[in-house]
């Protein structure tokens, strides 16, 4: 199981969400999305790390992509955000049998659910307009064909984890994965922090997520 030690850091106070990714990325602990778990299918990996802190309050989490030829579709919540050029993080809190997946796509346009299986779930409306959401997106070439690097910054208050308003993340054990995915891009790829040894892709999959030790 991968385990990931992530650090207590005072992102909120920063001026701008471009000063809290600026600190993230310099003090965030990172986890490299680097699993090819279906190489015959999909063997298509591009360079993706994930920086993770926290305040006790809000879980920060900035994805970093890179040499992606993009696809970008959809600009709802809750649409298809998979099928575009795409990162999550699903997280299960200890003890517990359910789980929550927060799914975002270059966009910004973000899936969020508390499932009890992949098919039985409750969207997470609630609280859709406190999780913060910001890309900085840098189209370049590479042998004459374009492709794309770029950030997704997210902003995930406690809430909408399933931690109450008298609860800190300080100290706290949560069970999760961290993905890249892009199920209609031009190469299809799903990629994982923690390893999954299953036939065929699935991310719906807690028993095999890591665990993030919060500081």
């Amino acid at each position: 199981m991968n385990t990931l030690h992530v650090p207590n850091r005072n992102i909120s106070p920063c001026e701008t969400v471009f000063d809290k990714m600026k600190m993230l990325l310099e003090e965030g602990a990172k986890a490299p999305i680097d699993q090819v778990n279906w190489k015959e299918q999909f063997p298509k990996l591009l360079p993706v790390t994930v920086s993770v802190a926290h305040d006790g309050e809000q879980l920060y989490l900035c994805y970093s992509v890179r040499g992606e030829r993009v696809r970008a579709v959809n600009t709802d919540d809750f649409a298809p955000v998979w099928q575009d050029s795409c990162v999550e993080f699903f997280m299960q809190r200890e003890g517990e049998n359910t789980y929550r997946n927060f799914e975002c796509n270059i966009l910004g346009a973000l899936l969020a659910s508390h499932h009890e299986t992949r098919e039985r779930a409750e969207k997470l409306s609630g609280v859709m307009r406190d999780i913060v959401r910001r890309s900085v997106v840098t189209p370049h070439y590479e042998s004459n064909r374009q492709v794309t690097d770029w950030l997704l910054y997210l902003e995930i208050p406690k809430r909408a984890m399933g931690f109450a308003v008298d609860e800190s993340l300080s100290g706290q054990s949560i069970r999760a994965n961290f993905y890249k995915c892009g199920d209609e891009t031009e190469e299809p790829h799903y990629l994982s922090w923690s390893p999954i040894d299953l036939p065929t892709p699935d991310f719906h999959v807690p028993q095999f997520f890591g665990m993030l030790l919060l500081e």
